[in-house]
């Protein structure tokens, strides 16, 4: 285990963010009696650790990840690059397999009565999302001055392009207001659309079913940008085959340039308002300007307004009715809520394991198999066994809503299990979809009605 010593900034920090000083001065009395804070102007204890790791601070470069798992790091300026390795590789994490001869092709199509066009690396998807990474002003703040710089130099963000802009806290939409900076993230697409898990986990919502459109007929490879912790196949949308996660700041550059297929260094992102081409270091603020906004915007009256309010709840939450009874009352036509099969007829004493015999093998999968692969949380597929379940029970298509939103029903998860669209099982030969193959009927099944055949 490593500790990294607290200091005075972090002190400040626990202030700003409306600690009281009777609480910040035990944090100091605690970690000051473990050894464990540093102060600069006093002699420093001789530490001995079992190891050192150096970090040069003159190495560190601005990187994105993607285009399919969080763990693909690609830096800034290799991104132009990368991304037309991705196009020339094989199927797989790093690679679509898009022939040559179809990489430079143009899609156009109309966009409400408005020409458009995409092409392979086309931003359809710009995203501010995560828990995590929109709880720093600093990014957040950061993330607005681009906008700014942006509406000041004429530049705009295309209509196909989804923005969304979902902080998780209301403490940034505060000081987002105070800077007077929300106006400029409106202007360019990105309005507040709530606080909580949103495109992260694959909450981004229908794109405009011309963008889908266009996306579907032509095989386009689109692109999702988004300040979220995942970007596994299948989770932030089913059309957007490469998703890549980026800082806030980052997002909204992206948004701008409209494709991921770009050198920041090199080219331009788009044609300002004088006619003059516009750079991404036109748009990026100075760390001196982020810190002037931090300073006069961020106060620690927001954390404390928006934290005390968070136990009173809201009118609506208030209003819901609330069983008396000890126990959860099941409702058996609920499609979110189902009592699960497990604890039925459970006894004291849990029968032993089984032997498993006659059994044929379901999946064959390569490496990186990652939890979406095996539980999906993103959109439900049209044609998917989950799919048909609600529909049974009277769901229209648009109430599908999410995996996520509906794992408290054993039934829907069940079937969503091995559903991901973007899955490559190796009995099918390397297509890609979320089936396997029967034994001994030869059938291509949907997994759960392949293990469903076999339970039978």
């Amino acid at each position: 285990m490593g500790f990294f010593p607290v200091d005075h900034v972090t002190l400040d920090y626990l202030r700003l963010t409306g600690r009281s000083d009777e609480t910040v001065s035990m944090i100091e009395a605690y970690l000051r009696a473990n050894n464990m804070f540093v102060d600069y102007n006093e002699p420093q204890l001789e530490r001995v650790y079992s190891s050192y790791l150096a970090l040069d601070l003159d190495e560190v470069e601005p990187c994105i990840s993607g285009p399919k798992r969080p763990h693909d790091r690609v830096t800034l300026k290799d991104m132009k690059s990368d991304w037309h390795a991705c196009l020339d590789n094989k199927v797989g994490f790093k690679g679509f397999a898009v022939p040559k001869e179809q990489q430079d092709k143009v899609v156009k199509f109309d966009f409400n009565g408005q020409p458009a066009e995409l092409k392979h690396g086309s931003v359809v998807i710009a995203a501010i999302t995560s828990c995590t990474n929109t709880s720093n002003p600093s990014v957040m703040l950061g993330a607005a001055l681009v906008a700014k710089k942006a509406c000041e130099l004429g530049l705009e963000v295309k209509p196909w392009v989804k923005t969304s802009l979902a902080p998780g806290s209301g403490v940034v939409t505060k000081y987002l207001l105070k800077s007077g900076l929300q106006e400029y993230f409106n202007k360019q697409g990105f309005h507040l659309v709530g606080y909580g898990c949103t495109t992260c986990i694959g909450n981004s919502g229908e794109l405009h079913e011309s963008v889908s459109a266009a996306i579907t007929e032509n095989d386009v490879v689109a692109a999702a940008v988004l300040s979220g912790n995942r970007n596994f196949e299948g989770r932030v949308h089913p059309l957007t085959r490469a998703n890549y996660l980026a800082s806030p700041p980052l997002v909204v550059a992206y948004a701008l340039a409209g494709t991921v297929d770009i050198d920041f260094e090199k080219e331009p992102i788009g044609v300002g308002k004088d006619g003059k081409e516009v750079f991404f270091r036109d748009i990026w603020p100075t760390t001196e300007e982020i810190a002037e906004v931090v300073q006069s915007s961020v106060l620690p009256d927001m954390f404390k307004s928006t934290y005390e309010a968070i136990t009173k709840g809201n009118p609506m939450w208030n209003q819901l009715p609330v069983p008396e009874a000890s126990l959860y009352s099941w409702d058996s036509n609920s499609t979110y809520i189902h009592e699960p099969p497990y604890f039925k007829d459970m006894t004291m004493s849990p029968p032993g394991p089984h032997a498993v015999k006659n059994a044929y093998c379901l999946l064959n999968f390569g490496d990186s198999i990652t939890t979406d692969h095996i539980s999906p949380a993103g959109s439900i597929h049209r044609d998917s066994p989950a799919a048909k379940y609600l529909l049974e029970r009277g769901v229209d298509r648009k109430d599908f809503n999410s995996y996520g939103s509906r794992r408290g029903n054993d039934e829907v998860m069940a079937r969503g299990t091995f559903a991901n669209i973007r899955i490559v099982n190796k009995f099918l030969g390397g297509e890609v979809e979320p089936k396997t193959i029967h034994v001994p009927t030869g059938e291509k099944l949907s997994v759960f009605d392949a293990a469903t055949k076999y339970k039978s």
